[in-house]
């Protein structure tokens, strides 16, 4: 009773619009001191703050997030969408497809699926209704192509699920890639489906000479080698992640000096939103662990673990009602929120049910993907919807055929884990 009163008390601190990181605190701090009084609350929260973000790994999320508003600055986004473009400009709807490549390459740039849906919304879909493509189509092809920013490494949400649950960053972004692929080719294949059936969805554009093309992807080819090799330096253990990010923040730096277009206050501006992001996202990793604490005093967990161990359901019956439950949290509430409130509680199961907790991360990222364009509360269709500023219930209904196709990559990875851990296993 007294865990369901705290969760009411976080979860009404939500409604009034107190902060995620804030009103976890808040929650689990009065859990605390109801369970051991005022000095009890004060002693933890006199170590929690440094011992929390006082970790080396979590240099990560300061590093990686001015290397996105950096190379952000370098005006890569465009740039990416017109290589893209370029080279499918031969293929009847190959420019939502060049969105949705663009969308990769801005993932591993910006790893927050809001921030991507708004800036391909500003970017592409004035492009392709100029081109006579439909609304529908261009709306949802750029929201569902924003949530490649949580998946495709550097992701932040795999930084603060491999810190909560404890499991190797580097080979939760490697293990992120081949799925990454996997969603983007998804999101190709379903387009190409949607022209297939109604061709005026996506009229066909005149061909791109050989040598422009070439020409646009020499423009793309720093970012793309910033990020190559960031990655194949994760990947091949010469850097930690952190390390790689501190490369990858001066890479960066580099790109958008290189352009000499930028101001002084720009950059300030940058680094600004960068920090601003950096405590915001810090503040929830101190919230959630505040709660942790009140979570584990009560025993939830263990007595959740064991409950599930006395059923006798197969455990991947449990691991599917488990997913299923992401899903509709996702409909209702933040994927970072979500996050740092289920991790605690839901890693233990799942890894005394002996699945991989690699594989159930990269998996749960893909689930919290729909949530973020699935009725009623789909962030990213809200923020395209503003952007492109077409009515909000047509983007929802561009994004379903690609929620269909991101079922079918959760069932495959599902039915194939060594997908999801090839990569990682050969470090």
């Amino acid at each position: 009773m007294l865990v369901l009163a705290i969760t009411l008390l976080m979860l009404g601190l939500l409604v009034v619009g107190m902060p995620v990181g804030f009103a976890m605190g808040v929650a689990g701090a009065a859990g605390l001191y109801l369970l051991g009084g005022t000095r009890f609350v004060f002693g933890i929260l006199d170590t929690t703050p440094l011992s929390t973000v006082g970790v080396y790994e979590l240099v990560t999320i300061p590093m990686f997030l001015p290397m996105a508003e950096l190379v952000l600055l370098s005006g890569v986004t465009e740039d990416l969408f017109k290589a893209a473009a370029a080279w499918l400009s031969r293929v009847r709807g190959g420019l939502a497809m060049a969105t949705s490549i663009a969308g990769a390459g801005f993932a591993a740039i910006c790893g927050s699926s809001t921030g991507s849906a708004a800036t391909l919304a500003a970017t592409t879909i004035p492009s392709m209704l100029k081109q006579g493509y439909e609304a529908k189509l261009a709306s949802g092809v750029v929201a569902i192509s924003g949530t490649l920013a949580i998946l495709i490494p550097p992701s932040v949400g795999m930084i603060v699920y491999g810190f909560m649950a404890e499991v190797s960053i580097a080979k939760l972004f490697i293990a992120g890639v081949i799925p990454g692929l996997l969603v983007v080719t998804a999101i190709i294949a379903t387009i190409a489906i949607l022209v297939r059936l109604n061709p005026d969805a996506a009229p066909q554009t005149e061909s791109v000479p050989m040598g422009e093309r070439f020409r646009l992807l020499v423009g793309v080819l720093p970012t793309l080698l910033l990020f190559g090799f960031v990655t194949i330096a994760i990947y091949s253990g010469a850097t930690t992640p952190t390390e790689a990010s501190a490369v990858g923040a001066a890479g960066g730096l580099v790109l958008a000096l290189a352009r000499g277009q930028t101001s002084f206050a720009q950059y300030l501006h940058a680094f600004r939103r960068a920090a601003l992001t950096s405590c915001m996202i810090l503040t929830i990793i101190l919230g959630a662990h505040i709660f942790g604490y009140f979570i584990t005093i009560t025993r939830l967990t263990q007595d959740i673990i064991a409950f599930v161990g006395g059923l006798e359901a197969n455990r991947w019956v449990i691991l599917l009602i488990l997913l299923a439950g992401y899903v509709v949290m996702g409909m209702f509430m933040d994927q970072m929120a979500i996050l740092v409130l289920t991790v605690p509680i839901v890693v233990p199961l799942v890894s005394s049910l002996g699945f991989d907790l690699i594989w159930f991360g990269v998996i749960f990222i893909i689930v919290a993907e729909i949530g973020l364009v699935t009725p009623p509360l789909g962030l990213n269709c809200f923020v395209v919807a503003r952007y492109a500023g077409r009515p909000l219930n047509e983007v929802f209904h561009g994004t379903f055929p690609h929620v269909l196709a991101h079922f079918v990559v959760i069932a495959i990875l599902l039915a194939f884990p060594a997908i999801t851990l090839w990569l990682p296993g050969r470090m």
